[in-house]
């Protein structure tokens, strides 16, 4: 019997699942796929249109930027948030080779 050893990054690792758990959420899943039509968008809007309270999207906008799903940028009392594309991107594709589609 062939032995594999198998060999992880704890910090890759920990990057992946919080990333992985950030984007599983169905709600967190709205409000990036309204950001992405959006484009540059702040917090404001975001609860407005999709009737949420707005600390629950706080909430779950500070989750997806510790992911680094988006990035935010302050101006003044404000702060608006993009999608990460590439980060976004680089977890689309690790789930397509894992589903053995890639």
């Amino acid at each position: 019997m062939k032995q594999t050893k198998v060999k992880f990054s704890s910090d890759k690792l920990n990057y992946s699942c919080n990333l992985m758990r950030a984007l599983a959420h169905p709600l967190r899943l709205k409000i990036l796929e309204y950001i992405d039509e959006h484009g540059t968008t702040n917090v404001n809007r975001i609860y407005n249109t999709l009737g949420i309270e707005q600390s629950i999207t706080s909430q779950h906008l500070k989750i997806l930027r510790l992911a680094d799903v988006v990035t935010s940028e302050r101006e003044g009392k404000m702060v608006f948030y993009n999608v990460n594309y590439p980060v976004v991107e680089k977890a689309h594709k690790a789930v397509q080779r894992f589903l053995g589609k890639a």
